[in-house]
């Protein structure tokens, strides 16, 4: 009787292994499915992303290993706030010339993007990446995997976060839906300028003629 015995056990451990691998392809086949896809213009080369919240959290449980660039303008991130602890290295600067066609303040490239953050980061660094929402720290993150950068994260929904879709609301496209800002994370109006790649303006303007 011992080895039909030996083959039920087997067979048992066979089967239950099989049921938990099920298991775990389900529950994450239902994880997969219950994130919504993200918008083009969000999504990167590398393929990682987080949210503001999760960035936060990944960066308090390890802060000495985690680096978090905010790559939006000067301007916004002094008078809009930031996080206390976020690198402020524009990838565009603002410029005083009004952009008819797209209604809005036209902007300069920052041509010198790539050599900031390698001022102050490795190609192997943990890198999460924010800007107003999501957009242009996508835009980010290519450049980075371009020049050699291989663990770089896009904070999805940035700093303001997403806008209120709701015509019945008086908060209707206004950045309220999430982001750093409206997280239950930290976030300031102080500045450190030894966090901040400042430019000359001319220079900049000077390079994209």
């Amino acid at each position: 009787m011992k080895p039909y015995r030996v083959f039920t056990s087997n067979f048992s451990v066979f089967i239950l292994s099989l049921f938990i691998l099920s298991f775990m392809v389900t529950a994450n086949a239902g994880e997969a499915a219950s994130k919504p896809e993200l918008p083009k213009e969000k999504q990167t080369s590398l393929g990682l992303y987080v949210t503001a919240e999760e960035a936060y959290n990944k960066w308090h449980a390890s802060p000495g290993e985690i680096k978090i660039f905010d790559v939006r303008t000067l301007e916004e991130y002094v008078f809009i706030g930031h996080a206390p602890m976020a690198w402020n290295i524009p990838l565009v600067y603002q410029t005083h010339e009004w952009d008819a066609e797209n209604g809005r303040f036209a902007m300069l490239p920052n041509p010198d993007f790539l050599a900031q953050v390698k001022e102050v980061a490795q190609p192997t660094d943990t890198i999460m990446v924010m800007c107003r929402s999501g957009g242009r720290s996508a835009m980010a993150v290519n450049l980075l995997a371009e020049a050699g950068f291989t663990n770089v994260y896009n904070i999805t929904d940035g700093f303001e976060g997403d806008k209120v879709k709701d015509p019945g609301s008086i908060y209707e496209g206004k950045r309220l839906r999430n982001g750093w800002k409206n997280s239950p994370v930290p976030w300031t109006y102080k500045v450190n300028t030894e966090q901040m790649k400042l430019a000359n303006r001319q220079e900049v303007s000077a390079k994209a003629r």
